[in-house]
């Protein structure tokens, strides 16, 4: 028992957290414990983050295909000018009349005596464009007419919002379980307690009587000392159950989502909850692990790499887009774009772009044929899954078997050891049976009740497990 106790607290305190301000009823039904656990611990809020994530998700890939609008403002002030150098040649006025010379006889007229010479080719002059500052502010449209990788891309984020609603039922599963078996274990722990404490009464009255009677020499001081034995025994127990039993206690707050050292009460018995979950019917349940959700999670693996190899497939395509652009410019030597008299040049533009992959050094076969080898990897994971599954279904139903054939057979038994107990206790305080073998009736009646009531957690624990495979909750 010290085992699985120690097995649940690590389930429950890895994957399950506390909510402070959650107010926390002051009892628990298994029902009500169920219910509060899936409302208030981390895990269970982080699934339904993870579906709520996962549809933002779903439209951001939506609107990459629907019309982006984008708007710039840019500001430059050029606090030194760049300069640029022109031939000198170029800005020579007398150029023409150089050029007349070479056909007419120009020397007559003394007006063109004083006609500079024309600047060398190496002669420059300095020129500054522009103005020292400028703003340009324009929008912008772009709209996606075709691309296969976008097409693929709805696809995967309606298969990642499948994955994310799987993975919240089940978490919701794994939560139940956990909250039933550690219900279990602290119902185990008090009926073990009151069974512990009755059998440490009945001895006690046993002993003293054993003692008078010795006194009296009627009996052999063995008789004495072997149930003083038996009493130091159920003492020890009793002692290590009643640390047991407040460990599950802190176990369940655990998995409930409340504080450690809360004052839970439960108002179910281990009985009741044993008989409400004898119900051999659900062994007739079909076997179609296909509506299970380890099914339909392994089957969106496969439904991803399907399509990781359509994506890659779609990177041959053409793809093709459209724009629509328009703007405007202002410039001048000061800042004075804010007054009325600054002048502002209008600009405008649309097109297409069309992109066509030619040749790729083999780089998108090699990628596709990769992407089809992990879908086959992935389909036979999935019939794998299958496989397993069946297994584990038939595996868990015969558990589930098991547990309530050996409930029967502990019932039976504690009602056997019950009676054997009682007719040794009567042949030793009548001296007809030895000490030993009155001890040998207290031990096995012992075991007996503890084998009983771990049977009646099997069938609880054991259900639990195999409606959390079978996917039912009710």
């Amino acid at each position: 028992m010290r085992n699985k106790l120690i097995f649940i607290f690590s389930l429950c305190f890895l994957s399950l957290g506390f909510s402070q301000n959650q107010e926390v009823p002051e009892s628990f039904s298994l029902d009500e414990a169920i219910a509060f656990a899936l409302e208030n611990n981390r895990t269970a809020k982080n699934a339904v983050r993870d579906i709520e994530a996962a549809k933002k998700q779903k439209w951001e890939t939506t609107a990459t295909g629907l019309p982006q609008i984008n708007g710039a403002v840019s500001y430059q002030n050029n606090i030194k000018q760049q300069v640029s150098l022109l031939p000198a040649s170029a800005f020579d006025p007398f150029s023409q009349i150089r050029q007349l010379e070479d056909f007419y006889d120009l020397s007559s007229l003394p007006v063109l005596d004083n006609i500079p010479t024309a600047p060398s080719a190496d002669d420059f002059i300095p020129v500054v464009f522009g103005t020292k500052q400028s703003v340009n502010a324009n929008i912008t449209l772009n709209q996606l007419i075709f691309d296969g990788s976008y097409l693929v891309g709805l696809q995967s984020a309606k298969v990642f919002l499948e994955i994310s609603q799987n993975a919240k039922e089940k978490t919701d599963l794994e939560i139940r379980k956990a909250v039933i078996n550690a219900y279990g274990n602290v119902l185990l722990s008090e009926e073990s307690v009151a069974i512990l404490e009755r059998n440490k009464l009945t001895l006690e009255k046993n002993l003293n009587e054993t003692k008078k009677i010795y006194e009296n020499g009627l009996t052999e001081e063995e008789d004495v000392e072997q149930l003083e034995i038996t009493l130091a025994s159920i003492e020890s127990n009793l002692r290590n159950v009643v640390r047991l039993r407040d460990l599950s206690y802190k176990m369940l707050n655990i998995t409930l989502g409340i504080d450690l050292n809360t004052d839970t009460k439960l108002t179910d018995s281990l009985q009741a909850l044993t008989i409400e979950n004898l119900a051999p019917s659900i062994l007739l349940t079909e076997d179609d692990v296909t509506k299970t959700v380890d099914y339909r999670i392994a089957a969106n693996d496969t439904r991803s790499k399907e399509l990781l190899l359509k994506l890659e497939k779609s990177k041959a395509l053409p793809s093709l887009s459209g724009f629509v652009t328009a703007g405007y410019n202002g410039n001048g030597n000061d800042f004075g774009f804010f007054e009325r008299e600054q002048q502002w040049f209008g600009s405008a533009a649309f097109g297409v772009n069309l992109n066509i992959p030619i040749f790729s050094s083999l780089q998108r076969s090699a990628a596709t044929q990769r992407a089809k080898i992990n879908l086959e990897k992935a389909q036979d994971d999935l019939l794998e899954v299958e496989q397993q599954l069946k297994l584990q279904v038939d595996s868990a139903k015969s558990d589930y078997q098991l547990a309530i054939e050996e409930y029967e057979t502990a019932k039976k038994n504690l009602n056997l050891s019950e009676r054997i107990e009682k007719k040794n206790q009567v042949k030793f305080f009548e001296g007809v049976a030895s000490s030993f073998e009155f001890r040998q009736a207290q031990t096995q009646l012992y075991a007996a009740q503890q084998e009983y009531l771990q049977a009646m957690l099997d069938v609880i624990n054991k259900k639990a497990a195999l409606e959390t495979i079978l996917n039912q909750t009710n």
